[in-house]
């Protein structure tokens, strides 16, 4: 699955993850200025929490009554540092750390409100310090303390890692696979790499490799959510966020408050489902492109969007017998020229970076598609990488996707996925083997999730959305048994705070005064 808010796409295999549409934009279009405008006049707020003082177990104690000390940090924000059992069920077995950030409300606040940008593995700690405004409405800004939070595994939390070297996960994700995608031979020897990095990962993380899943993050959301002060979560998810959101909404219906799911996961589909429907999902966002860019005179394509598709078909097989190399010595072929692609797909905004970066490579060079391609996997020019986002990426989906199939399966997923998605489908096909040899089992069950006794939940669903397609944002506010739909008729992945005022009033009326549309608003 590629990343979501972030999209979710799996080393050697599928698409399976997300970069927060902030960051995408910001990398996509250097001009579009997303960083949050804290203004430094944001008045003191009590430098430490009061816990709601609810009643839970001796071992959990510390964890619910913790007092969070908040400290001014970089931009005007407010910075704390929260603890969580290493395993929620047994407590006594280690601590971790949560890395939190929060942008306070004037005066009054209704409460916090955490946002999760996606990933799984994406910083909601960097998405609120990097893009408040973005993450959040003026509206909501006004009346709550925005918090965002690195979960379990990620970032600046107690984090996944898998590496001495930037150049390991360099050449894990962008050597050359010396067998034809979608062969026997291309499944095995991606067995074989990923068994090599997640011993790696078992190395340098130790146990926590093995509690990095949803549940247990959903856990950490609601001790967050008492040590904060709050009685009810208020939360607002991003593509995978949605899936966190509503794996804490089916553990603690009576302590969900307003929650909004925007690029919605479906909780219950299977790991090969989850692969083909994301390669439809880009296979579409890709036609729309190529009808808009077939309009313009600098589209490198020509015909008709069936035979620009083809031409794509063609560059990438082209790429995987003659890779083109960088500057900097690697090589481009069509793992990594597909990450490249659909990044820009991710927002009509960045088509125009689609443009120039097909053209570039069909002029023969690479270094436009390696600009892309690490900004997708969050590495700097000299080759160091941001964040963890890419090994947190990959530990949390093995814990929550469970690995299923035969090598003669794979096979018939691989034909299945050429047939519905053409110019994607063979690269991302062989996706149940990314966490096939991973040091842990999955631990999440694959069910819907209704939340019975929960508040509302507004579920925000774009017909075109790439990464987390529309059918899965209608099949999450059907399981839920208080989920309602808010539909965006539009392309990109997400719609809130980015797509029109329909959906930004749905949303922000509902966090603010609780107002549930009657029936869809269709935005």
């Amino acid at each position: 699955m590629t990343r979501a808010h972030q999209p979710v796409v799996e080393r050697r295999s599928g698409a399976r993850r997300g970069r927060a549409a902030a960051v995408l934009a910001t990398v996509l279009a250097a001009a579009v200025a997303l960083t949050g405008c804290v203004s430094a006049f944001i008045p003191e707020r009590s430098a430490t929490s009061t816990p709601t003082g609810e009643t839970v177990s001796a071992q959990l104690e510390p964890f619910y009554g913790q007092v969070l000390e908040w400290t001014a940090c970089e931009g005007g924000f407010q910075c704390a540092t929260a603890i969580a059992p290493l395993d929620w069920s047994e407590p006594s077995r280690g601590e971790i750390d949560l890395a939190l950030i929060r942008s306070t409300a004037p005066s009054d606040p209704i409460g916090s409100l955490l946002i999760n940008p996606g990933g799984p593995g994406g910083s909601g700690f960097d998405f609120v310090r990097d893009s408040v405004d973005f993450a959040a409405s003026p509206r909501l800004q006004e009346r709550y303390d925005i918090v965002g939070f690195d979960p379990r595994g990620v970032n600046r939390s107690s984090a996944v890692s898998c590496y001495d070297d930037p150049a390991e996960l360099d050449a894990y994700l962008f050597d050359l696979p010396s067998a034809e995608p979608g062969t026997p031979e291309f499944i095995a020897e991606s067995e074989r790499v990923t068994a090599a990095f997640g011993a790696a990962c078992l190395e340098h993380t130790g146990d926590l490799l093995g509690h990095v899943d949803t549940v247990s993050a959903a856990k950490d959301l609601d001790m967050l959510r008492a040590a904060l002060g709050d009685a009810r979560l208020n939360y607002l998810g991003y593509s995978y966020g949605t899936l966190l959101g509503g794996t804490f909404a089916d553990l603690f219906p009576g302590k969900t408050g307003r929650l909004v799911f925007d690029g919605a996961i479906d909780p219950a589909t299977t790991d090969f489902d989850v692969t083909r429907t994301q390669a439809e999902g880009f296979e579409s966002a890709l036609e729309a492109y190529l009808e808009d860019c077939l309009t313009s005179s600098a589209c490198p394509f020509r015909g008709s969007v069936d035979d620009a598709a083809g031409d794509i078909a063609a560059l990438l097989d082209s790429l995987d017998a003659s890779p083109l190399r960088a500057t900097d010595g690697r090589q481009l072929g069509s793992r990594t020229m597909f990450y490249a692609i659909i990044l820009p797909l991710y927002s009509a905004e960045s088509w125009p970076v689609l443009t120039e970066m097909f053209a570039s490579v069909l002029q023969g060079e690479a270094d436009y598609a390696f600009q892309l391609a690490d900004s997708y996997y969050a590495r700097d020019a000299d080759g160091v990488y941001a964040d963890n986002s890419t090994e947190a990426f990959i530990a949390i989906n093995c814990l929550d996707y469970t690995s299923s199939g035969t090598p003669e399966s794979r096979e018939e997923e691989a034909e299945q996925l050429a047939e519905v998605a053409p110019v994607f489908g063979p690269t991302m096909s062989g996706g149940g083997t990314s966490c096939a040899e991973w040091p842990f089992e999955s631990t999440r069950e694959r069910t819907e999730i209704a939340a019975e006794g929960s508040a509302p939940i507004l579920v925000v669903g774009t017909t075109n959305d790439p990464a987390t397609p529309y059918i899965w944002a209608q099949s999450l506010s059907e399981q839920l048994e208080n989920g309602h739909l808010v539909t965006y008729d539009g392309e990109g992945h997400t719609a809130y705070n980015k797509s029109n005022a329909c959906v930004d009033d749905a949303v922000d009326d509902f966090f603010l005064e609780g107002t549930v549309p009657r029936t869809d608003p269709l935005c």
